[in-house]
């Protein structure tokens, strides 16, 4: 189990998860700008614990995916990705134990060319 925290502690989610399988950044238009470095768990190995209602829902483009964001102090915590809503991506610089800086072999998601947006 890991504890996800934003930077205020006014949101808190308990990840069931013991290793992360698989840590990525994504190109696409919003995660370009977060800069974030991620992984994913199924929706029920990812619960809110604390600070739901400080939560703030951020939607674009087909506004499928959903983005999840501290109304206080702004941090991205999770989101449940277009490609895949049955899973929830997450923050790994909301967890403490994590230094995102000395993880290797992140993977790259090629969301600016997603097969969802070809013709």
């Amino acid at each position: 189990m890991k504890i996800l925290k934003c930077h205020c502690g006014l949101v808190e989610a308990q990840i069931n998860i013991e290793s992360f399988e698989k840590i990525l950044r994504c190109n696409c238009s919003i995660c370009k700008r977060k800069g974030t470095v991620m992984s994913m768990v199924k929706n029920e190995d990812f619960k809110i614990s604390k600070g739901e209602d400080n939560l703030r829902l951020y939607q674009f483009h087909t506004k499928v995916a959903k983005h999840y964001f501290c109304s206080n102090c702004g941090i991205y915590t999770h989101h449940n990705p277009r490609s895949n809503p049955a899973m929830t991506g997450f923050n790994l610089g909301c967890i403490d134990d994590v230094d995102t800086f000395e993880l290797n072999d992140i993977s790259i998601n090629d969301g600016k060319n997603h097969p969802l947006d070809k013709k």
